[in-house]
């Protein structure tokens, strides 16, 4: 099959994009190159891809009027996975008018691509962000999500609602989905357990929030790749609501999707794994819940069951070190 993968140079395209093309699919990947982190690390990661058969690299932004169109009419992908965003809660409170343009209008953009150039199945990626201030755990699809803390949040809700628009329009079969916290190699530098390795390593200290109690449901990246690479079997409406837990729309081909593992674990005991993988400890500046961050995150994950039979698994014992040792490797820190 031929995908159209937008954020391929990003971590999470990366990997999915290197899943399909070892799988003989071919791969049309677009990503703008943003510098909010060390664009060195996308140009490797493309570079990965860029010797696997059946791989093409397109390098614009999405908001960019026309772009994007004009390669959906110049590939006619089967599939779009929509992936590439403007990241990160707290980089939101600085600058949110990369979460417009970026999350927004990019997401617009790749909507009329489809609309243009209709696709057996379009992926978007949302974030367990968007439940913001719901107190309810674990996180159903099925709750309501109307308090987003950030406009990193907001923006993302907007682009689930404007697929719901598209896909009862246009008919487009659309599934999104909202991650939880993904780690593991080639992972963001912006995200904590990289940005804590980096100065464990360094001999830095770091700053934990919430004292570390902070819980978080971790992803690894090989789970979410396969729950990803399953979901794109699944389009809807297929023959309709597969359980209670379904979020297919009455009026849509659209559902949308938890990817987590659904066993949170504290930011203060994913510290003492990573140190334990480092075989270093770190020096820990407590601090308090910045503004935007909550408390705790955890995936309900009965609907990714219930439509493929799967769900992450991988526990931090193993995925940690995982990390660990792609990190000491590709920035040749020791063994």
């Amino acid at each position: 099959m031929r995908f159209l993968v937008t954020g391929t140079a990003g971590f999470i395209g990366f990997h999915l994009a290197r899943r399909l093309l070892q799988a003989g699919h071919e791969v049309v990947g677009v990503d703008g190159l943003t510098d909010y982190y060390d664009v060195a690390l996308k140009q490797a990661r493309l570079a990965q891809l860029g010797v696997l058969p059946g791989f093409s690299s397109h390098a614009f932004m999405l908001e960019e009027p026309g772009a994007f169109m004009a390669l959906m009419a110049e590939a006619r992908p089967e599939v779009v996975v929509h992936l590439a965003a403007q990241a990160g809660v707290r980089y939101s409170l600085e600058h949110p008018e990369a979460y417009v343009s970026g999350n927004m209008v990019g997401t617009f953009q790749v909507l009329e691509g489809c609309r243009a150039h209709p696709v057996r199945h379009l992926l978007f990626a949302s974030t367990s962000s968007a439940y913001g201030g719901n107190r309810t755990v674990p996180f159903r699809e099925t709750d309501r999500a109307v308090w987003p803390l950030t406009i990193y949040a907001a923006s993302k809700l907007a682009g689930e609602a404007m697929a719901h628009s598209y896909a009862h329009l246009w008919t487009i079969p659309t599934t999104a989905f909202r991650f939880f916290t993904v780690y593991g190699p080639w992972g963001r530098p912006d995200m904590a357990l990289f940005l804590f390795t980096r100065k464990i390593l360094a001999g830095e200290p770091i700053e934990v929030y919430d004292h570390g109690r902070a819980v978080r449901d971790f992803t690894y990246i090989d789970d979410l790749v396969e729950s990803i690479a399953r979901l794109i079997d699944s389009p809807p409406p297929g023959s309709g609501p597969v359980s209670a837990a379904d979020t297919l729309s009455p009026v849509a081909p659209y559902r949308m999707v938890n990817i987590g593992g659904g066993r949170p674990v504290s930011v203060a005991a994913m510290l003492d794994a990573l140190e334990d993988a480092l075989g270093a400890r770190a020096v820990r500046h407590l601090r308090d819940l910045p503004p935007g961050d909550v408390e705790r995150t955890e995936a309900s994950t009965d609907l990714l069951r219930d439509l493929v039979g799967y769900v992450p698994q991988t526990p931090l014992s193993a995925g940690i070190p995982a990390f660990v040792a792609w990190y000491r490797e590709h920035y040749r820190t020791g063994p």
